[in-house]
């Protein structure tokens, strides 16, 4: 989530004047994330978010990210469900853009996870990939490990803090993409399962949002994604993994959905594959950001130091142990 167009008052009227629900009587921008612009609103009685669609997202894609969030709904899964507007659509136009309203989920996300919250999410993770493996809806993965090589091109390496990193980032992609796993099993995965996409109500999963990135890839590199996101402690200036994390986030995948043991061996390249996904990303941000938009800046060191990790990890059993 982050804020890249401002709106106003006179939007704020045209917004309740398109949906049934009570008046809109207060509204902020949200800072966090990157994706989209973000805002929330209160009625008297409600919440809501409101999301404007920015260039990342192509509009014909949209749908489908509608579809995935009534389809979990309708299966017990706690995540923002799209508004129909009083025409019926769940879209509608706001500043020559995209936008539409979500139901808001109560809770909070956690600065620092538990063993018990890491099983939790394994357990929503896996419950998530048994509805999407059949479901009858596709988006091609825009993060996928086929497109990073132009990602990585796209970068200004200007600057002298990370003037060193093309050299090693091109040497580690040619060889993530050269071992990339084939045919694991695979369907709609969520693609972003960063811990403030995680709600807790006292310290019990409330839901999951931010469905942005979902698209079709291995069921496997959804479980690298959280490793990378969830699973590593910051301690004196440095991530480390947190291999009873690691450990109690497949235990609860597993309590639901059974993995096999090739996925298990492709987990530490779907590891590097993940760590260089969002470093990249980061450093794209920190680069071309505009410096106009309202947004928390991610610092790339973070998954630089977790792409190491990884690169010294090898074996599955290495992150067990």
């Amino acid at each position: 989530m982050a804020v890249y167009t401002k709106i106003n008052k006179k939007d704020i009227v045209s917004i309740n004047d398109q949906y049934e629900i009570e008046k809109i009587t207060h509204f902020k921008g949200i800072k966090k994330g990157i994706e989209n612009t973000n805002y929330l609103l209160k009625t008297k009685k409600n919440k809501f978010i409101l999301t404007i669609f920015e260039k990342r997202v192509s509009n014909k894609e949209i749908p489908f990210f509608m579809r995935l969030m009534e389809t979990l709904n309708n299966s017990n899964i706690n995540c923002p469900k799209p508004l129909k507007s009083k025409n019926g659509s769940v879209l509608i136009k706001l500043k020559n853009k995209k936008a539409c309203i979500v139901s808001f989920i109560n809770g909070k996300d956690k600065i620092k996870l538990n063993l018990k919250n890491c099983f939790e999410i394994g357990k929503v993770i896996a419950n998530i990939h048994e509805i999407t493996k059949n479901i009858k809806i596709s988006r091609k993965n825009s993060m996928g490990i086929k497109e990073l090589e132009p990602l990585l091109k796209r970068i200004k390496f200007k600057s002298k803090k990370f003037a060193n990193l093309q050299k090693f980032l091109t040497n580690n992609l040619k060889e993530i993409k050269k071992n990339w796993p084939s045919k694991l099993p695979q369907g709609v995965i969520h693609g972003d399962l960063f811990i403030d996409n995680i709600f807790f109500n006292k310290d019990k999963l409330s839901g999951v949002i931010d469905f942005y990135f979902a698209a079709n890839d291995y069921f496997m590199y959804e479980i690298a994604i959280c490793i990378n996101a969830l699973c590593f402690d910051f301690k004196k200036s440095k991530f480390i993994i947190n291999k009873q994390k690691v450990k109690n986030l497949i235990k609860g995948y597993e309590s639901i959905k059974k993995i096999s043991l090739k996925e298990k061996k492709s987990l530490n390249i779907l590891c590097r594959g993940a760590a260089i996904r969002y470093l990249l990303t980061r450093l794209y941000d920190y680069s071309n950001t505009p410096k106009t938009a309202l947004i928390q800046i991610k610092d790339p060191n973070e998954y630089y130091q977790k792409l190491i990790t990884h690169n010294n990890l090898g074996s599955y059993k290495n992150y067990l142990i």
